[in-house]
């Protein structure tokens, strides 16, 4: 069967650059990896001959010879010395994130752990809900708190072996942390079951930890939160989760922030919104009155006239916007009812009804008359 040319097995135009020969080949090999199709010799097929094109197209001298003169420039073992010979160094970057999904890391292994071959395993991550009031999220604060978290045993020291003895080289691995599989043209890893990639077990495990090298230890650990924040967001505490295994990192803290609601304030993201009720003749006089702030009182003027309803801004009063540099603040918006007392004085309605007499109603007439004089503008 004569082959198929390279770009059309990788679908990709003979101008292509090499990233997208990298990318386009990273797709395939996913689709087709043996791993995936298993006992499926027509994606085993796909999967070779996507690699071979990969191989030639990714290197800049094979390509120049194959746009040349295409399949007959590595005939017989010529030029770079064909598919056999080519060089696969390059494929070492994009094996980590074909096989990650499926070989247990790829060969990259993580970062935190305690080899590139994935040797060690890291900490578990932690969680710990935080309770702060309306004012701690709005300006931050520092909060000391005590946590369970394991900790190498003292006993072991973190071995996990029993006192007088150590751990013993994996048999099934042979302390290599990994078990190497070979399909087709590549040998690849996978993370060993019986040691879980240490690469070490423990034959005789120490009794206070069960082999497992850690105890739940209470720890003091000081909290910075951030000002600005909000109910229901998380704070990342990198490496403040357990320690690791054999040599891996320590796993993170994530903090999550339970914000107790305000009596007066809502919060929608920066901005501050309250009510505030004035009274009647402060509505219709105006008046300078006092209105809650996050930093205690402020003074705001409500001008003659004011309606039950109207919001008054104050411009750089509200929440402090998260990660903002340098600190900027949003506003605080005062909305402004006027209060109706449900009882009167005898002198209160008295004044009220010589009001309603100089307006040309009674006091029962007064708060309807706006309504009709409405509705005669309408139907006039």
């Amino acid at each position: 069967m004569a082959k198929r040319d390279y770009y059309e097995v990788l679908e990709v135009s003979r101008t292509a650059s090499v990233e997208e020969i990298k990318k386009a080949y990273r797709k395939k090999a996913v689709q087709f990896h043996p791993d995936k199709n298993p006992g499926n010799q027509e994606a085993e097929e796909k999967f070779k001959e996507a690699t071979e094109a990969y191989s030639v197209l990714s290197d800049s001298d094979n390509r120049a010879k194959y746009d040349r003169f295409g399949h007959q420039a590595f005939a017989n073992g010529a030029g770079a010395g064909g598919f056999g010979g080519a060089d696969f160094s390059g494929f070492e970057d994009i094996f980590g994130d074909i096989f990650s999904s499926f070989f247990g890391g790829g060969m990259g292994g993580d970062p935190r752990r305690g080899g590139a071959g994935g040797r060690g395993r890291s900490g578990s991550d932690l969680r710990y809900d935080l309770d702060i009031t309306f004012e701690e999220a709005a300006f931050g604060c520092e909060k000391e708190v005590t946590i369970g978290r394991r900790a190498k045993c003292e006993s072991c020291s973190g071995s996990g072996a029993a006192k007088g003895t150590t751990r013993q080289r994996c048999p099934q691995c042979e302390g290599a942390g990994q078990i190497r599989i070979q399909q087709g043209f590549f040998t690849l890893a996978r993370t060993c079951h019986a040691c879980g990639g240490v690469g070490e077990v423990v034959k005789d495990p120490c009794s206070n930890c069960s082999g497992s090298g850690l105890k739940v230890k209470e720890s003091r650990l000081k909290i910075k939160v951030p000002a600005g924040v909000d109910n229901g967001q998380r704070l990342k505490m990198r490496g403040e989760g357990e320690p690791g295994v054999g040599g891996g990192g320590n796993g993170d803290l994530y903090v999550q922030l339970q914000v107790e609601p305000h009596a007066i304030f809502q919060r929608q993201e920066s901005e501050l919104i309250c009510e505030v009720p004035i009274t009647f003749s402060a509505a219709a006089l105006g008046a300078e009155i006092e209105v809650p702030a996050l930093e205690g009182k402020l003074k705001l003027k409500v001008p003659a006239g004011t309606q039950s309803g109207k919001v008054f801004r104050l411009k750089g009063k509200g929440i402090p916007v998260l990660g903002s540099s340098p600190q900027r603040r949003g506003d605080q918006h005062v909305r402004v009812f006027v209060h109706v007392p449900k009882k009167l004085s005898d002198e209160e309605r008295a004044v009220l009804e010589k009001l309603a007499a100089l307006q040309g109603t009674t006091v029962e007439e007064a708060g309807s008359k706006g309504f009709f004089d409405k509705m005669k503008d309408i139907f006039s």
